[in-house]
């Protein structure tokens, strides 16, 4: 017969039964830490009246050079016109540049120019700096438990998907 009154005696067993209340005081944690997270980007983005769109769309142009228009508008997960109102405004300020694929040409290959590097070098520098600070204070324990939980949280294909761009 099962002991179900066992006293969990270790951290991590204890972290796999959490209560209602518990978990959502992480959901409430996780709205905050993006709140801190997204904070000091937001104050740089007012100076050119842009949002968290344009801020994504920057960084993944960024980390994926020449990532097609159709690639974006998938990993962001937004609407083709809500798309194209942000590309049309990093591209009319100078900060994107859309030019015609080399295989196909019906596919347009989004490059930053110096300026959109610029900033998205302010924007990362804000986010890098946070992220260090905290991952320094929680130790490499926490921080490779914090990406397992991350990624865990994700849906499926998400994950699936970046797993494939890490390879």
């Amino acid at each position: 017969m099962a002991d179900h009154n066992r006293v969990v005696t270790n951290s991590m067993d204890a972290m796999l039964f959490l209560t209602d209340d518990q978990l959502l005081q992480g959901i409430e944690l996780m709205y905050f830490a993006y709140k801190g997270f997204t904070s000091d980007p937001d104050l740089i983005l007012q100076n050119y009246s842009y949002g968290r769109a344009h801020h994504r769309a920057v960084h993944f142009i960024n980390r994926r050079k020449g990532l097609k228009v159709n690639d974006l508008l998938d990993i962001l997960g937004i609407t083709k016109q809500s798309l194209n109102r942000v590309l049309r405004q990093l591209i009319d300020d100078g900060l994107v540049e859309s030019r015609v694929g080399r295989l196909d040409k019906r596919e347009r290959n989004l490059f930053l120019t110096e300026e959109g590097k610029e900033l998205e070098r302010q924007l990362s520098d804000a986010q890098r700096k946070r992220m260090r600070a905290a991952y320094r204070a929680a130790g490499s324990d926490a921080v490779q438990g914090f990406r397992l939980v991350l990624e865990k949280i994700m849906d499926v294909e998400t994950r699936n998907r970046i797993t494939q761009d890490k390879e």
